[in-house]
């Protein structure tokens, strides 16, 4: 019979495709949810958002001239530090990212090109 065969044949493909499931679809999730968990954590810290909403308000509720202006001032600089640290932490995530989709196709290129040679 020649069931033998064929099922080693279809296992191995089955698990080839199941490896790039793997690989792509599921650790994908995980890499993005570790990214916007991230996010999540640096937000604690930068409170972009909610600097963002108050950025014309006095700091510690000083409603002088300068209290109003130094409040701008610094809150200002506290989203231009914090755009600074997400777009960083987002070019080194995609760098990754990038990397991890890529890694399979090289290795698989180099093998190729090694039994080529």
């Amino acid at each position: 019979m020649n069931f033998a065969p064929i099922y080693i044949i279809g296992r191995i493909l089955f698990r080839i495709g199941d490896f790039f499931h793997h690989w792509y679809a599921d650790a994908t999730r995980s890499i993005f949810h570790y990214f916007v968990s991230t996010l999540e954590k640096m937000d604690r810290s930068l409170a972009f958002r909610v600097t963002l909403k108050h950025i014309f308000e006095p700091l510690y509720k000083d409603y002088t001239v300068i209290g109003r202006i130094v409040g701008f001032v610094f809150r200002f600089f506290r989203l231009v530090i914090g755009l600074v640290a997400y777009a960083v932490f987002g070019c080194l995530f995609l760098s990754f990212y990038l990397a991890w989709v890529l890694l399979p196709p090289a290795i698989l290129a180099f093998g190729v090109k090694a039994l080529t040679n």
